[in-house]
Protein backbone atom coordinates (compact mmCIF):
# COMPACT_ATOMS: atom_id res chain seq x y z
CA UNK A 1 0.00 0.00 0.00
CA UNK A 2 1.38 3.33 -1.03
CA UNK A 3 1.84 5.95 1.68
CA UNK A 4 0.36 9.29 0.67
CA UNK A 5 2.83 12.15 0.33
CA UNK A 6 2.74 14.79 3.09
CA UNK A 7 1.02 18.04 2.26
CA UNK A 8 3.33 20.83 1.05
CA UNK A 9 4.82 23.14 3.73
CA UNK A 10 2.97 26.38 3.32
CA UNK A 11 5.18 28.12 5.94
CA UNK A 12 8.24 28.49 3.69
CA UNK A 13 10.89 31.07 4.68
CA UNK A 14 9.90 33.30 1.80
CA UNK A 15 6.40 33.60 3.15
CA UNK A 16 7.33 34.38 6.80
CA UNK A 17 6.44 37.96 7.78
CA UNK A 18 9.39 40.06 9.00
CA UNK A 19 9.74 40.29 12.76
CA UNK A 20 8.79 43.55 14.46
CA UNK A 21 9.23 44.75 18.01
CA UNK A 22 6.33 44.40 20.35
CA UNK A 23 6.18 48.14 20.94
CA UNK A 24 5.48 48.69 17.22
CA UNK A 25 1.89 47.61 17.84
CA UNK A 26 1.33 50.46 20.27
CA UNK A 27 -0.48 53.11 18.32
CA UNK A 28 0.87 56.64 18.70
CA UNK A 29 4.18 55.58 20.25
CA UNK A 30 7.55 56.70 18.97
CA UNK A 31 8.46 53.05 18.46
CA UNK A 32 5.49 52.52 16.10
CA UNK A 33 6.23 55.78 14.27
CA UNK A 34 9.94 54.96 13.78
CA UNK A 35 9.07 51.43 12.63
CA UNK A 36 6.56 52.82 10.17
CA UNK A 37 9.08 55.40 8.84
CA UNK A 38 12.19 53.24 8.66
CA UNK A 39 10.97 49.61 8.94
CA UNK A 40 14.03 49.12 11.17
CA UNK A 41 13.76 46.97 14.29
CA UNK A 42 16.85 48.65 15.89
CA UNK A 43 15.65 52.22 15.32
CA UNK A 44 12.17 51.32 16.51
CA UNK A 45 13.47 49.81 19.77
CA UNK A 46 15.76 52.85 20.29
CA UNK A 47 13.10 55.41 19.38
CA UNK A 48 12.43 56.63 22.93
CA UNK A 49 16.16 57.02 23.67
CA UNK A 50 16.77 58.82 20.36
CA UNK A 51 13.91 61.25 20.92
CA UNK A 52 14.85 61.85 24.56
CA UNK A 53 18.54 62.42 23.79
CA UNK A 54 17.83 64.63 20.78
CA UNK A 55 15.39 66.74 22.80
CA UNK A 56 17.89 67.11 25.65
CA UNK A 57 20.76 68.03 23.31
CA UNK A 58 18.60 70.55 21.44
CA UNK A 59 17.47 72.11 24.73
CA UNK A 60 21.08 72.31 25.99
CA UNK A 61 22.26 73.97 22.78
CA UNK A 62 19.30 76.35 22.77
CA UNK A 63 19.97 77.40 26.36
CA UNK A 64 23.72 77.68 25.72
CA UNK A 65 23.36 79.95 22.70
CA UNK A 66 20.62 81.93 24.43
CA UNK A 67 22.82 82.44 27.50
CA UNK A 68 25.76 83.39 25.27
CA UNK A 69 23.61 85.93 23.41
CA UNK A 70 22.32 87.50 26.63
CA UNK A 71 25.81 87.67 28.16
CA UNK A 72 27.26 89.26 25.02
CA UNK A 73 24.40 91.73 24.84
CA UNK A 74 24.90 92.72 28.47
CA UNK A 75 28.65 93.16 27.95
CA UNK A 76 28.04 95.24 24.81
CA UNK A 77 25.61 97.51 26.65
CA UNK A 78 28.07 98.03 29.50
CA UNK A 79 30.93 98.71 27.08
CA UNK A 80 28.95 101.15 24.97
CA UNK A 81 27.72 102.87 28.12
CA UNK A 82 31.32 103.35 29.21
CA UNK A 83 32.56 104.47 25.80
CA UNK A 84 29.67 106.51 24.41
CA UNK A 85 29.45 110.25 24.04
CA UNK A 86 28.16 110.84 27.56
CA UNK A 87 31.74 110.96 28.78
CA UNK A 88 32.60 113.53 26.13
CA UNK A 89 29.54 115.59 27.03
CA UNK A 90 30.47 115.46 30.70
CA UNK A 91 34.01 116.59 29.95
CA UNK A 92 32.71 119.32 27.66
CA UNK A 93 30.48 120.69 30.41
CA UNK A 94 33.19 120.66 33.06
CA UNK A 95 35.68 123.56 32.72
CA UNK A 96 37.97 122.13 35.38
CA UNK A 97 38.46 118.92 33.43
CA UNK A 98 39.14 120.86 30.24
CA UNK A 99 41.66 123.04 32.07
CA UNK A 100 43.52 119.98 33.31
CA UNK A 101 43.81 118.66 29.79
CA UNK A 102 41.82 115.47 30.43
CA UNK A 103 39.61 115.69 27.34
CA UNK A 104 41.91 113.51 25.18
CA UNK A 105 41.38 110.66 27.68
CA UNK A 106 37.93 109.93 26.19
CA UNK A 107 39.15 107.96 23.13
CA UNK A 108 41.49 106.01 25.41
CA UNK A 109 38.63 105.10 27.72
CA UNK A 110 36.55 104.02 24.74
CA UNK A 111 39.35 101.86 23.39
CA UNK A 112 40.05 100.34 26.78
CA UNK A 113 36.37 99.56 27.36
CA UNK A 114 35.98 97.93 23.95
CA UNK A 115 39.14 95.86 24.34
CA UNK A 116 38.06 94.59 27.74
CA UNK A 117 34.59 93.92 26.33
CA UNK A 118 36.09 91.81 23.56
CA UNK A 119 38.06 89.77 26.09
CA UNK A 120 35.00 89.28 28.29
CA UNK A 121 32.91 88.15 25.32
CA UNK A 122 35.55 85.60 24.32
CA UNK A 123 35.86 84.27 27.87
CA UNK A 124 32.10 84.01 28.28
CA UNK A 125 31.79 82.12 24.97
CA UNK A 126 34.51 79.67 26.00
CA UNK A 127 32.91 79.01 29.40
CA UNK A 128 29.34 78.63 28.10
CA UNK A 129 30.22 76.44 25.13
CA UNK A 130 32.56 74.25 27.21
CA UNK A 131 29.81 73.60 29.76
CA UNK A 132 27.34 72.87 26.95
CA UNK A 133 29.77 70.42 25.30
CA UNK A 134 30.26 68.55 28.58
CA UNK A 135 26.51 68.30 29.11
CA UNK A 136 25.97 67.04 25.53
CA UNK A 137 28.64 64.37 25.96
CA UNK A 138 27.00 63.31 29.22
CA UNK A 139 23.67 62.86 27.40
CA UNK A 140 25.36 60.39 25.03
CA UNK A 141 26.75 58.45 27.96
CA UNK A 142 30.37 59.37 27.32
CA UNK A 143 32.66 58.90 30.32
CA UNK A 144 33.87 62.40 31.13
CA UNK A 145 36.53 61.54 33.71
CA UNK A 146 39.17 60.35 31.19
CA UNK A 147 38.43 63.32 28.91
CA UNK A 148 38.78 65.82 31.73
CA UNK A 149 41.96 64.15 32.92
CA UNK A 150 43.44 64.26 29.41
CA UNK A 151 42.36 67.88 29.01
CA UNK A 152 44.06 68.71 32.29
CA UNK A 153 47.31 67.11 31.17
CA UNK A 154 47.18 68.90 27.82
CA UNK A 155 46.39 72.19 29.59
CA UNK A 156 49.40 71.82 31.86
CA UNK A 157 51.67 71.02 28.88
CA UNK A 158 50.34 73.99 26.90
CA UNK A 159 50.66 76.19 29.97
CA UNK A 160 54.35 75.36 30.35
CA UNK A 161 54.98 75.88 26.66
CA UNK A 162 53.02 79.13 26.37
CA UNK A 163 53.74 80.71 29.74
CA UNK A 164 55.28 83.78 28.10
CA UNK A 165 52.17 84.23 25.97
CA UNK A 166 49.93 83.88 29.01
CA UNK A 167 52.06 86.40 30.90
CA UNK A 168 51.76 88.86 28.00
CA UNK A 169 47.99 88.54 27.96
CA UNK A 170 47.66 88.91 31.73
CA UNK A 171 49.94 91.94 31.73
CA UNK A 172 47.95 93.49 28.89
CA UNK A 173 44.70 92.94 30.79
CA UNK A 174 46.03 94.65 33.91
CA UNK A 175 47.47 97.53 31.89
CA UNK A 176 44.07 98.13 30.34
CA UNK A 177 42.21 97.77 33.62
CA UNK A 178 44.57 100.12 35.44
CA UNK A 179 44.71 102.61 32.52
CA UNK A 180 48.49 102.85 32.70
CA UNK A 181 48.66 104.35 29.20
CA UNK A 182 46.64 104.65 26.01
CA UNK A 183 46.88 105.58 22.35
CA UNK A 184 48.52 108.97 21.93
CA UNK A 185 50.41 108.92 25.24
CA UNK A 186 54.14 109.52 25.36
CA UNK A 187 55.59 106.73 27.49
CA UNK A 188 58.90 105.31 28.61
CA UNK A 189 58.68 101.51 28.90
CA UNK A 190 62.39 100.94 29.49
CA UNK A 191 63.37 99.46 26.14
CA UNK A 192 61.69 102.20 24.10
CA UNK A 193 60.40 105.75 24.47
CA UNK A 194 57.77 107.12 22.12
CA UNK A 195 54.15 107.76 21.31
CA UNK A 196 51.74 104.85 21.83
CA UNK A 197 50.14 103.91 18.52
CA UNK A 198 48.28 100.76 19.59
CA UNK A 199 47.59 98.90 22.81
CA UNK A 200 46.83 95.20 22.50
CA UNK A 201 46.54 92.36 24.94
CA UNK A 202 49.92 90.96 23.88
CA UNK A 203 51.82 93.80 22.15
CA UNK A 204 52.14 97.55 22.68
CA UNK A 205 53.21 99.54 19.62
CA UNK A 206 55.34 102.67 20.08
CA UNK A 207 56.83 105.14 17.61
CA UNK A 208 59.90 107.03 18.78
CA UNK A 209 61.10 110.51 17.79
CA UNK A 210 63.07 109.09 14.86
CA UNK A 211 59.99 107.40 13.43
CA UNK A 212 61.01 103.87 14.38
CA UNK A 213 58.10 101.61 15.36
CA UNK A 214 58.74 99.47 18.43
CA UNK A 215 56.69 96.37 19.24
CA UNK A 216 57.01 95.72 22.96
CA UNK A 217 55.61 92.58 24.59
CA UNK A 218 53.42 93.48 27.53
CA UNK A 219 54.94 90.75 29.66
CA UNK A 220 58.39 92.32 29.25
CA UNK A 221 57.32 95.78 30.48
CA UNK A 222 58.53 96.09 34.06
CA UNK A 223 57.89 99.81 34.47
CA UNK A 224 55.95 102.50 32.64
CA UNK A 225 56.69 106.22 32.69
CA UNK A 226 53.70 108.09 31.28
CA UNK A 227 54.44 111.68 30.21
CA UNK A 228 50.88 112.42 29.09
CA UNK A 229 48.62 111.60 32.02
CA UNK A 230 46.77 114.49 33.61
CA UNK A 231 49.35 117.14 32.83
CA UNK A 232 52.99 117.54 31.84
CA UNK A 233 55.83 119.86 32.83
CA UNK A 234 58.07 121.68 30.37
CA UNK A 235 61.52 121.98 31.93
CA UNK A 236 63.80 124.71 30.58
CA UNK A 237 67.46 124.87 31.61
CA UNK A 238 69.32 128.15 30.97
CA UNK A 239 73.13 127.82 30.95
CA UNK A 240 75.08 130.96 31.93
CA UNK A 241 78.76 131.77 32.27
CA UNK A 242 80.26 132.20 35.72
CA UNK A 243 80.78 135.90 34.95
CA UNK A 244 77.09 136.51 34.25
CA UNK A 245 74.95 138.64 36.57
CA UNK A 246 72.70 135.89 37.91
CA UNK A 247 69.86 138.08 39.31
CA UNK A 248 69.67 140.16 36.13
CA UNK A 249 69.79 137.08 33.90
CA UNK A 250 67.09 135.42 36.01
CA UNK A 251 64.78 138.44 35.71
CA UNK A 252 65.48 138.68 31.98
CA UNK A 253 64.67 134.99 31.47
CA UNK A 254 61.44 135.34 33.47
CA UNK A 255 60.30 138.29 31.36
CA UNK A 256 61.12 136.47 28.14
CA UNK A 257 59.19 133.40 29.22
CA UNK A 258 56.19 135.42 30.41
CA UNK A 259 56.01 137.32 27.13
CA UNK A 260 56.43 134.12 25.08
CA UNK A 261 53.74 132.24 26.99
CA UNK A 262 51.23 134.93 26.11
CA UNK A 263 51.73 134.33 22.37
CA UNK A 264 48.84 132.59 20.64
CA UNK A 265 50.67 129.48 19.41
CA UNK A 266 51.36 128.13 22.92
CA UNK A 267 49.00 130.03 25.21
CA UNK A 268 46.37 127.29 24.95
CA UNK A 269 48.92 124.66 25.95
CA UNK A 270 50.00 126.34 29.20
CA UNK A 271 47.96 125.52 32.31
CA UNK A 272 49.78 127.60 34.95
CA UNK A 273 52.20 130.56 34.94
CA UNK A 274 55.89 129.70 34.57
CA UNK A 275 57.83 129.11 37.78
CA UNK A 276 61.48 130.15 38.03
CA UNK A 277 63.27 127.70 40.30
CA UNK A 278 66.58 129.60 40.26
CA UNK A 279 70.07 128.16 40.11
CA UNK A 280 69.84 124.44 39.56
CA UNK A 281 73.52 123.57 39.11
CA UNK A 282 76.96 125.10 39.33
CA UNK A 283 79.46 123.24 37.19
CA UNK A 284 82.96 123.95 35.85
CA UNK A 285 81.49 125.10 32.54
CA UNK A 286 79.00 127.52 34.08
CA UNK A 287 75.79 128.06 36.03
CA UNK A 288 72.44 126.56 35.04
CA UNK A 289 69.09 128.20 35.80
CA UNK A 290 65.93 126.14 35.69
CA UNK A 291 62.31 127.10 35.21
CA UNK A 292 59.23 124.93 34.75
CA UNK A 293 55.83 125.39 33.14
CA UNK A 294 52.81 123.18 33.74
CA UNK A 295 51.26 122.33 30.37
CA UNK A 296 48.72 120.02 28.80
CA UNK A 297 49.80 116.40 28.34
CA UNK A 298 51.92 115.88 25.26
CA UNK A 299 52.57 119.62 24.79
CA UNK A 300 55.69 119.88 26.95
CA UNK A 301 58.18 119.47 24.12
CA UNK A 302 56.73 122.14 21.83
CA UNK A 303 56.43 124.59 24.73
CA UNK A 304 59.96 123.80 25.86
CA UNK A 305 61.38 124.49 22.39
CA UNK A 306 59.48 127.78 22.12
CA UNK A 307 60.69 128.98 25.54
CA UNK A 308 64.28 127.94 24.84
CA UNK A 309 64.26 130.04 21.67
CA UNK A 310 62.73 133.04 23.44
CA UNK A 311 65.24 132.93 26.30
CA UNK A 312 68.19 132.49 23.92
CA UNK A 313 67.12 135.54 21.91
CA UNK A 314 66.62 137.66 25.04
CA UNK A 315 69.99 136.72 26.51
CA UNK A 316 71.74 137.34 23.21
CA UNK A 317 70.12 140.76 22.81
CA UNK A 318 71.18 141.69 26.36
CA UNK A 319 74.74 140.36 25.75
CA UNK A 320 74.53 138.01 28.73
CA UNK A 321 77.66 135.84 28.71
CA UNK A 322 76.99 132.15 28.02
CA UNK A 323 79.33 129.22 28.71
CA UNK A 324 81.60 128.22 25.87
CA UNK A 325 81.02 124.54 26.74
CA UNK A 326 77.38 123.71 27.38
CA UNK A 327 76.33 121.13 29.93
CA UNK A 328 75.68 117.68 28.51
CA UNK A 329 71.95 117.74 29.31
CA UNK A 330 71.50 121.13 27.68
CA UNK A 331 73.47 120.17 24.58
CA UNK A 332 71.40 117.00 24.11
CA UNK A 333 68.16 118.94 24.60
Amino acid sequence: MTTPAPPPDTASPALIAPSQPTCATEAGSWCASFYQWTNSDFLARSADAIVSTTTSVALILLLAFGARYLIHRTINQIVEGAANSRISKLIGRTPRLRANGNAPVTPRRAQRARTIGSVLRSLSSIVVLTIAAIMVLAEFGVALAPILASAGIVGVAVGFGAQNLVRDFLSGMFMLLEDQYGVGDIVDVGDAIGVVEAVGLRITTLRDLKGTVWYVRNGEILRVGNMSQGYAVAVVDVPLAHTADIPSATALAERAVTDRVAVKDIVDSVLEPPEMLGVDRVAPEGVTLRLTVKVKPGEQFSVQRALNAAIADALEDAAVPRPTVFPTSQASA
